[in-house]
């Protein structure tokens, strides 16, 4: 079982951290958590999967660790967690989506399909 790494990085001005592990030459997973939580809530799904997927799990910003931007609608979100995707190299990914994850998550399947 892998543990996790926590991070963060600056996107576009916006601090945002997240979890990872995995092997990154796995299939990547994104877990986009839900509200009022943050990606603390994947803590004990992220070690079952670790084996099997490269995965980041970012704290939604204006939630957990993640900075506080001034917009928070999920337009805004989910423009900043695309950002985060390339920033990490996540360009081709699954989504797990919950709650306020979800309407970020399928933003970005429409919009990369």
């Amino acid at each position: 079982m892998s543990k996790a790494s926590y991070r963060t990085v600056d996107v576009d001005g916006v601090e945002v951290f997240y979890r990872e592990t995995g092997d990154p030459g796995l299939p990547k997973l994104l877990l986009l958590h839900g509200f009022p939580t943050s990606s603390h809530m994947f803590r004990d799904l992220i070690p079952l999967l670790a084996d099997s997927f490269h995965i980041v799990a970012p704290d939604l910003p204006g939630f957990g660790r993640s900075a506080d931007p001034r917009q928070n609608s999920f337009e805004s979100i989910a423009d900043t967690i695309e950002r985060f995707t390339e920033i990490v190299g996540f360009d081709r990914f699954a989504v797990y989506v919950f709650d306020y994850g979800a309407p970020t998550g399928f933003r970005l399947a429409v919009r990369h399909p």
